[in-house]
């Protein structure tokens, strides 16, 4: 704008703010203070002022932002073809002259232009911008020219905007890409998805992993072959199967899609195909495979309607061609999924089983599939039983009737390293008994002593540095097999001579003791196989040697019978010094048993009374049972009575309740009545009314048919106390946990008066059910004459009430006394 000195006119306000401006015209505040004057003053007369003080101070940037965000609002809401705005584009220029530096003021005017849709001018202005200002400012330029390029329709403007962009801020590519994808250029969406993955230095804004980025790449060159058209779009994909081997199933599909929408139908199932092979897990597996079914299903079905219902020879065998294509498919499935797994372990020894089962009625396949499997396997490495592949081959030539070849293939197995000594004595085994099912009894004695025979230098079963080979010779399963065809096929004298050689090898276990003390006893060398089993005594300890002792006394006994007495003792002596009580109760019975057959009756009794105290407490009672029996048949019922006593002062007390029973019983068909009831007395003090009832109903039985009216007020004085006995046992538990409950919710005083009365009433009932206890603490002897038994207290010093009650009543009393 060109002013004319007369065209500015003054008003009478204005003199004072005129007359300061003469003092100093290049005062910015006092520009703002006449301004602000005329504010409300006509546009033309105020931009006349901002022009005037612009004329002064050009290099003002708060002048000119001010004067520009005027004329900006005076034209806001005009037709962009108003003059008015070419004159605000005009200020715009004139003010980037000095403002040229500013980015506020290119923003403006590249806004201002943008709304009056003057593309290129714009276009040109933001390239004018980026060009003055430093590169460092250039980030406040960029969003508001990207904004511009990609709000109209051209493209090709905005991809080579976006590509400077991208050289300042390479982290915005996806942005690109999806501005891209937007306008259907896929190619260089591509190409840029395969820069972001490539890039080591590229971070996605988005959080994006390397992964995703890739699945994503994949996905857009799968779905559009021909828009994106890149030559090495299978390259691509193989990287990533390569790079990224826990998504290798999707990404053989990504790359079959790409073939299937190109139309190169084969070479999508040669990338199936390859899928199939090269997969290591299940997963990745099922969805090739399900992927590849569903595709050849899709085709199958697609022709069928194509061809329609009339067919000619060639569309036919085109037909049946497809169909036989997918059955084969759905029938390798197992053998596929087989692979996969071996590709994945390749040492997996069921596996290859499997394998080989799969491919039965293909001998050719299946002896393919040994060799590959014994070549492929580390031994060192191997799961499962390696020695019964090399088993199963022999054997599959074995049911073909290919001896020779089986042998071979046996003797190989001898020489594999295995990591057990175990799996080479099997094979041997193994090996002898197939010459067994083919009548070859002298060769399989020869393998047995050839895989028995000791290394040139002896070396430690347990020494896992030596191979198994130099070890193999003390394997006990060896030496089993070998004895058993010794005693079937050999001499006495040589199979003799093996099991001497297990011993020697201090590799025999109890079993194989027993084995060759009865092979020597079928031979009727006698003493040789006591030798034997006094040799395999020595060997092993108890519990072990339980089997050997108890097979020995019973052999001795059987060929002695009672003409080694002393001898027999001897043996039984030695056997029970370090006995078990576990396994005590079969060895008292046998040495009893001799007695009784072929000793003393003295001794006999002495036995079962040694027993009764060596065997474990859950079997006392069936020992006393036994020995009562035969005391009885020995010496007779009154004979049994200081057994019976003993064994209730010595089982627990449900085995004692049982013996008093019993003991009463006897006595009353003595017709010792008063002794019965004596023993009825005694067994009271155990025998609680609320659990035992049933020992209670016998008792009131016995004195409804022998006793009197005293001796039934007896029998209920006695059961009140024993009521009262264990009720003061349950009330003192109470109290204990009411006064363990009192210690943490306060003293018995800080009860309530309800509380403190329940109290007092359970600590009087408690009194007097002692009290009344202490005056049944004796139980009245009998006033019949005759033998009778008496219970007396083990201490007269010490009361009835100092007994404690945990205790039970049954240790608390004296021993039966009998009396004659």
């Amino acid at each position: 704008m060109i002013m004319d000195a007369s065209s500015i006119i003054i008003e009478a306000d204005d003199v004072q703010y005129e007359e300061e401006l003469l003092r100093n015209p290049f005062s910015v505040k006092h520009w703002q203070r006449y301004i602000e004057h005329k504010k409300d003053a006509a546009p033309e007369k105020l931009n006349i002022i901002y022009e005037r003080a612009l004329l002064q101070m050009p290099g003002s940037y708060k002048l000119w932002h001010l004067y520009l965000r005027l004329r900006m609002e005076q034209v806001k809401g005009r037709c962009v073809t108003d003059p008015e705005f070419e004159s605000v584009n005009n200020t715009f220029e004139r003010a980037l002259v000095f403002m040229h530096k500013m980015p506020r003021i290119w923003i403006d005017y590249c806004r201002f232009l943008m709304n009056q849709r003057k593309i290129t001018r714009t276009r040109k202005t933001f390239d004018r911008a980026l060009c003055a200002l430093p590169i460092t400012q250039h980030n406040r330029i960029w969003p508001l020219y990207l904004k511009f390029v990609m709000l109209y329709n051209i493209p090709e403007t905005a991809v080579r905007v976006w590509r400077r962009y991208l050289k300042l801020c390479p982290e915005d590519t996806e942005d690109y890409i999806s501005y891209l994808m937007s306008i259907g250029r896929l190619e260089e969406a591509a190409k840029r998805y395969e820069w972001c993955v490539n890039t080591d230095s590229f971070t996605s804004k988005y959080g994006k992993s390397k992964h995703q980025l890739w699945s994503e790449l994949c996905e857009l060159i799968s779905k559009n072959p021909q828009e994106t058209s890149l030559k090495n779009a299978e390259a691509i994909i193989r990287h990533g199967l390569q790079r990224y081997t826990d998504q290798v199933g999707m990404l053989w599909n990504s790359l079959a899609e790409y073939y299937i929408i190109s139309a190169l139908f084969e070479r999508a199932r040669d990338v199936y195909e390859e899928g199939l092979r090269s997969v290591m897990t299940v997963r990745d597996f099922t969805q090739v495979f399900d992927a590849y079914a569903q595709f050849e299903e899709l085709t199958l079905k697609k022709r069928m309607e194509e061809v329609g219902i009339e067919v000619d020879v060639e569309e036919e065998t085109e037909l049946e061609l497809r169909l036989a294509r997918y059955e084969d498919l759905m029938q390798r499935r197992p053998l596929l999924l087989n692979s996969v797994m071996l590709r994945q372990n390749p040492h997996n020894v069921l596996e290859w089983q499997k394998r080989v089962t799969l491919y039965e009625g293909k001998p050719k396949m299946i002896v393919a599939t040994y060799m590959e499997a014994v070549k492929t396997i580390d031994p060192k490495q191997a799961t499962g039983k390696l020695f019964s592949l090399w088993v199963n081959f022999a054997k599959f030539y074995e049911e073909n009737n290919q001896i020779v070849d089986a042998r071979i293939i046996f003797e190989r197995a001898t020489e594999v390293l295995y990591v057990k000594v175990d799996d080479l004595a099997s094979v041997w085994c193994e090996w002898a008994e197939m010459e067994i099912r083919h009548g070859n009894e002298e060769e399989a004695l020869k393998l047995m002593k050839r895989a028995t025979a000791p290394p040139p230098q002896k070396v430690a079963y347990n020494d896992e540095s030596e191979p198994v080979q130099r070890r193999v010779y003390k394997s006990l399963k060896l030496w089993s097999m070998y004895a058993d065809l010794e005693e079937c096929l050999g001499t006495f004298k040589s199979c003799k001579a093996v099991y001497d050689r297990i011993i020697d090898l201090r590799i025999a276990t109890p079993q194989i003791i027993i084995n060759y003390g009865m092979f020597l006893q079928e031979n009727s060398y006698f003493e040789e196989a006591f030798k034997a089993y006094e040799k395999g005594i020595s060997l092993f300890k108890w519990p072990y040697v339980y089997d050997i002792w108890n097979t020995y006394l019973t052999k001795f006994l059987e060929r002695y019978k009672g003409t080694k007495i002393e001898r027999a003792r001897d043996l039984f002596e030695q056997c029970l010094e370090k006995c078990p009580p576990n396994y005590a109760r079969n060895l008292f019975l046998l040495y009893a048993k001799m007695e009784e057959e072929h000793g003393l009756a003295r001794h006999a009794m002495q036995v079962y009374s040694r027993a009764t105290k060596a065997v474990p407490p859950e079997e006392k009672l069936s020992i006393y049972n036994i020995y009562l029996q035969h005391a009885q048949q020995i010496y007779g019922v009154t004979k049994t009575r200081e057994i019976y006593q003993e064994a209730i002062d010595d089982l627990p007390d449900e085995g004692c309740r049982e013996m008093c029973l019993r003991f009463a019983e006897m006595e009353r068909k003595l017709g010792e009545i008063d002794r019965a009831r004596e023993i009825y007395a005694y067994c009271s003090q155990i025998c609680d009314p609320r659990i035992t009832p049933e020992f209670w109903a016998k008792w009131t039985d016995f004195e409804v048919a022998h006793g009197n009216e005293d001796t039934m007020k007896e029998l209920l004085r006695i059961k009140r106390s024993m009521q009262a006995k264990y009720n003061t046992q349950v009330n003192m538990m109470s109290a204990q946990m009411l006064a363990s409950a009192g210690s943490v919710a306060g003293t018995v005083s800080d009860l309530a008066p309800g509380a403190k009365d329940g109290m007092r009433m359970l600590e009087a009932r408690a009194v007097a059910m002692n009290k009344e206890e202490q005056m049944s603490t004796s139980v009245a002897p009998s006033a019949a004459g005759g033998s009778k038994i008496m219970f007396v207290r083990g201490s007269t010093t010490k009361r009835d009430d100092e007994i404690p009650l945990l205790l039970p009543l049954r240790h608390l009393l004296p021993p039966i006394i009998v009396e004659e």
